[in-house]
């Protein structure tokens, strides 16, 4: 008998996959970064590879030699890469490397010496975002560096790459300008010689709205893992993770009765308290308190009171809920992500991120299990 459990079906990733790669042309990369997602970064990247993705995006150079220690062969990206790392580590397992600086494009030219092979390099623009990549006044020195590096036979110039920063708002006048950048960064690149096989700038939302932002390759997260960027849509995708707990204890207590920590909550009428072992210590937002929403068999309802490290209470008024009731999160009939995300204030994104704690066993289903 389990107390708290995350479901992830294998199958429905493998399906969103094949979904968004019958939409391009391009090749199609699935980012299994940040332990896919909270899904697990081996069973994700996996099931990417067999939905038809010809990549799998990390990161950080830990999670990229992770795949490679799971015997996944797939090329990987790994794009967020502090100084003094052991980059002949990457090299040496044909890991593909971002750079946005000639520092960088420099630590990796030693690497491929140690390593005896040539550096794989993406080289990141910077068109508009303002988080990572080179802003385009320091383009010509960063494509100088790597057209050197190349010419010497330590590095491969393998990608130039950038990043929306508004493309799950269609039309948004943002994504033209940041195109317009990152075409104007390609031609540059062309004239110091760099021929870049693949040119990249498309996340899930690109890839679903904007055609023409394709090019040679594309960059999906979330929707992989069936949730949609834009709100209101779905694109036909199915979400692969579902959460539940048990109920651990029940209660009748009467009108007035405050609820958890700071008495925040107070009972309407004489009613029901059912307690989750869920808390913030697994996943469940403390900012769920007083609002994020649960099923518990045909009722529906709220957390009551604020969210504990490990546990939540559900104010369930006369309906007839028992201990070792199943309760939904979200899922399988239930709320979901969105719901959450929607009552919480943040995005689906980190709804399922966050579970998948070392206390909730994380189940897989689908042929892939």
């Amino acid at each position: 008998m389990w107390q708290a459990e995350v479901r992830v079906d294998l199958d429905a990733i493998r399906e969103n996959v094949a979904t968004l790669r019958a939409r391009t042309s391009a090749e199609v990369l699935v980012a299994v970064k940040a332990d896919g997602y909270g899904h697990g970064l081996v069973p994700a990247g996996r099931a990417a590879v067999a939905g038809g993705a010809t990549w799998l995006g990390v990161a950080t150079l830990d999670e990229a030699l992770e795949l490679r220690r799971a015997g996944i062969e797939a090329r990987v990206l790994a794009w967020l890469i502090a100084p003094g790392l052991p980059l002949h580590e990457g090299v040496e397992a044909g890991i593909d490397l971002s750079a946005a600086t000639p520092e960088l494009i420099a630590e990796l030219v030693t690497a491929a010496r140690r390593a005896g092979r040539p550096a794989r390099v993406h080289l990141k623009l910077d068109t508009g975002l303002s988080r990572g990549g080179a802003v385009p006044a320091e383009w010509p020195a960063l494509f100088e560096a790597a057209a050197k590096a190349e010419a010497g036979g330590d590095v491969e110039v393998v990608g130039v790459w950038s990043h929306f920063a508004c493309a799950d708002e269609p039309g948004h006048e943002s994504i033209d300008r940041q195109l317009a950048a990152f075409a104007a960064g390609l031609e540059l690149a062309g004239h110091v010689g760099l021929t870049p096989r693949y040119r990249h700038i498309a996340n899930s939302a690109a890839t679903l709205t904007r055609p023409d932002a394709h090019f040679d390759l594309v960059r999906v997260g979330i929707a992989a893992y069936g949730l949609s960027p834009i709100a209101g849509e779905t694109y036909g995708l199915r979400p692969a993770m579902t959460a539940h707990a048990r109920v651990t204890l029940t209660k009748r207590v009467p009108e007035g009765q405050g609820v958890s920590y700071g008495l925040t909550y107070h009972t309407q009428r004489e009613t029901t308290l059912a307690v989750v072992p869920l808390g913030y210590g697994d996943g469940v937002p403390r900012h769920a308190s007083s609002a994020g929403p649960v099923r518990i068999g045909e009722v529906t309802a709220r957390i009551a009171g604020r969210v504990c490290m490990d546990q939540f209470v559900v104010d369930v008024g006369d309906a007839p809920v028992a201990v070792g009731d199943v309760v939904t999160l979200f899922g399988d009939g239930g709320p979901s992500a969105d719901d959450w995300a929607e009552a919480t204030g943040t995005i689906n994104y980190e709804i399922v991120t966050r579970f998948g704690s070392s206390r909730v066993p994380r189940v897989y289903v689908g042929e892939g299990a």
